[in-house]
């Protein structure tokens, strides 16, 4: 079988018409380079090169297996640079699953960060319902990194194969309708809010596992609406037809200009915000980019 080495040998003698030439760019020496030529030549059955008396020319065939050679190194550096652009995360892709609420402004500015440092690493977005388990995704490959909350920790910290990498943390606020009458300040007493219907959505958009919203709302919250679309629950709340928690991963930025968000006292407790990946050892360096930029800018 030919090797890479040989048709380089190959390709440097056509191209300086000389064994001793190519023995000198290729660091060996001139006997060297004419056993590696006349083992191709074996090899292939044909003489590659005239030997003239100052030097050697091509044949017909050999100018042909110039040329094959030729294309071959071109491949292989080709596949050597592609190969390397996956290793050193410059190539490759990035599937991210996520919950509404981090996928209004959070994320799109971690894609947009880590799109101007990898140009050439494919970032796609799959916002889930609250039914998938986001530690599934990534274990069945549908997702190379998944976000989701401490909410979640009860079916995920159980799941063999999984890293969690905690990022931030996400404090809930409430959000009201700008022509709600307690919406004029920074911070509303949840007491004071007893009286009005909430919204609620799928997990973990949702009004959670907060004990704490109950007992300061001196009882449970009274649910009017469900709504899992994250634009559509903030209409509700603009309407003037509830009120929601709004988590603030998802920023004041996206919200409507036409509801206000508050503080709310007592303060709920936050959730903390974790990206679900294989081990280091498991997933591809793009990957690991990614969470890193998530892990840098939290």
């Amino acid at each position: 079988m030919l090797d890479i080495w040989s048709l380089k040998v190959l390709v440097e003698v056509g191209r300086l018409g000389s064994f001793s030439a190519a023995a000198e760019e290729l660091s060996m020496t001139q006997p060297a380079v004419s056993r590696q030529i006349a083992t191709l030549e074996r090899h292939t059955g044909v003489r590659l090169f005239e030997r003239l008396p100052r030097g050697v020319r091509p044949t017909d065939a050999g100018r042909a297996a110039l040329e094959q050679a030729g294309e071959v190194l071109r491949g292989m550096r080709l596949f050597e640079t592609r190969m390397r652009a996956f290793a050193t995360a410059e190539a490759g892709r990035v599937r991210v699953s996520a919950f509404p609420s981090a996928a209004t402004s959070y994320l799109p500015e971690r894609f947009r960060s880590f799109a101007a440092r990898h140009p050439g690493v494919d970032l796609s977005l799959t916002v889930r319902s609250g039914e998938h388990d986001p530690c599934a995704a990534v274990l069945d490959g549908d997702a190379d990194i998944a976000l989701l909350t401490s909410w979640d920790l009860t079916g995920a910290a159980g799941a063999v194969g999984v890293v969690l990498t905690p990022l931030r943390e996400d404090e809930l606020l409430v959000a009201l309708a700008a022509t709600h009458p307690l919406a004029k300040g920074t911070r509303v007493r949840l007491r004071d809010l007893a009286a009005d219907r909430w919204i609620d959505g799928t997990h973990p958009d949702c009004l959670g596992p907060i004990s704490q919203l109950a007992a300061a709302l001196g009882g449970a919250p009274r649910i009017s609406h469900v709504c899992d679309d994250w634009n559509g629950r903030q209409g509700l709340v603009a309407a003037g037809v509830g009120v929601m928690l709004y988590p603030s991963i998802a920023g004041h930025s996206t919200a409507r200009p036409d509801i206000r968000l508050l503080r709310p006292s007592p303060s709920l407790p936050s959730r903390t915000i974790l990206a679900a990946t294989l081990p280091p050892t498991d997933r591809p360096p793009a990957v690991s980019a990614f969470l890193a930029t998530l892990t840098a800018r939290a």
